[in-house]
């Protein structure tokens, strides 16, 4: 009698290395907020970087003593977040996304779009898809106060999706390590957009790679419907689920179908009506402010190439946007050719093509390297469960 069972083919790459957690990264954590506090113009993160600063100070000091990376860990998320994030909301401050995540849910319940008609200076833009707003509900219903703050809501969701994307029984030490990294730990305090588009597409990943791909195509409509940025995730997750249909046996197409039809019904439920309420608004607040095409400029302006080619080159506008475009066109071919295995190889490739879009957008900041950051470190955490190194399943007859 033939049977079809399961065989698990481990990946056989070197296995990555662990997530540091030592004194010189705890130090080299404090020097960078003790950098951010000494030359930021922004008041509260010149407070994270204080505040930081004497968590990592602290963490690498039990180092030292040989204290566990557990304890050391504990103490810099709570310098790093928790008493920066209860100082700012006693003294309501916060970076100003929070504060256009705030406005325009107000805007959606009052007037059916998240959007002003008519923005003037760059703080009257909302540079986010609809799907934003709902992080500024609480507020907007219940009025401003410490427990209706955006950023809480935004930093909860983030943390809920990246724990519940981590494998079962090897969640603690990655969600503290990344909650204390620098790159997560500002925006869990201050206020950060871009989380819950990050925890978002790590969760709609691993539930591809676990099979469920109705679950994945809504969490990655979800994340969809919140940033552009999140796009990218679902023809890689389609990619997935198609290699690992094949790998099965079993049609290519369904799984990925599926997946794909729920993202983008997931979107365009939390996106099309307010879009359609004001189609010019939409377009002049999601696609030209963050492209540099109105007259307001935009306040993300890092140093990367995109934004160095657009401000100092004559034509460069154009030129970061045709290697933006040229980036996004080699990522589709390496799906095509060289679909990832694994969940961890989606999670590598994304975070590269999102590094590469970070690089050439003519407005950036080093703030969106959370993204490829977060899915890097899940990706990694992924591969190092005992016993679970990223397995492809695949199918073989066995007769008996």
């Amino acid at each position: 009698m033939a049977t079809t069972t399961p065989l698990t083919l481990p990946d056989l790459r070197r296995k990555p290395p662990a997530l540091p957690s030592g004194a010189r990264w705890w130090a080299v954590c404090a020097a960078a907020a003790l950098g951010l506090a000494a030359c930021s113009s922004l008041g509260p993160h010149r407070v994270w970087g204080t505040a930081a600063a004497l968590g990592y100070l602290a963490a690498a000091l039990l180092a030292v003593r040989g204290r566990s990376p557990r304890t050391a860990g504990a103490v810099a998320v709570t310098g790093a977040v928790l008493l920066p994030l209860l100082w700012l909301l006693a003294v309501d401050r916060a970076q100003l996304e929070v504060r256009v995540v705030a406005r325009s849910a107000g805007l959606l319940l009052a007037e059916g779009t998240p959007y002003l008609q008519r923005p003037l200076v760059p703080e009257d833009f909302n540079p986010y898809l609809p799907g934003m707003a709902v992080f500024g509900l609480p507020e907007a219903v219940a009025g401003p106060g410490p427990l209706t703050d955006p950023r809480l809501w935004m930093g909860a969701a983030f943390l809920a999706a990246f724990a519940l994307a981590l494998p079962a029984g090897s969640r603690s030490a990655p969600l503290r390590w990344i909650s204390a990294c620098p790159l997560v730990a500002l925006p869990l305090a201050v206020g950060g957009v871009d989380l819950p588009v990050a925890g978002l597409m790590c969760l709609g990943l691993a539930l591809a790679g676990r099979g469920r791909a109705g679950a994945a195509g809504a969490a990655l409509g979800a994340a969809a419907a919140l940033k552009w940025t999140a796009w990218p995730a679902i023809p890689v997750a389609l990619a997935l689920l198609a290699a690992a249909s094949r790998g099965a046996g079993r049609p290519a197409d369904r799984a990925a179908a599926r997946c794909g039809l729920v993202a983008l019904l997931t979107a365009t439920v939390l996106v099309l009506p307010a879009a359609l309420r004001d189609p010019g608004a939409f377009r002049a607040h999601v696609v030209d402010f963050p492209l540099g095409l109105t007259d307001a400029v935009s306040s993300a302006a890092s140093p990367f190439p995109g934004h160095l080619l657009a401000t100092h080159v004559p034509g460069g506008r154009t030129l970061a946007l045709l290697l933006l475009g040229v980036s996004a066109l080699l990522l589709a071919l390496s799906l095509l050719v060289r679909p990832p295995a694994t969940t961890a190889d989606a999670a590598a490739r994304l975070a590269l093509g999102l590094l590469l879009a970070i690089t050439f957008m003519p407005a950036t900041r080093f703030g969106y390297l959370v993204h490829p950051l977060v899915l890097v470190v899940w990706a990694a955490a992924a591969r190092q469960v005992p016993g679970n190194p990223s397995p492809v399943r695949v199918r073989k007859q066995v007769s008996r």
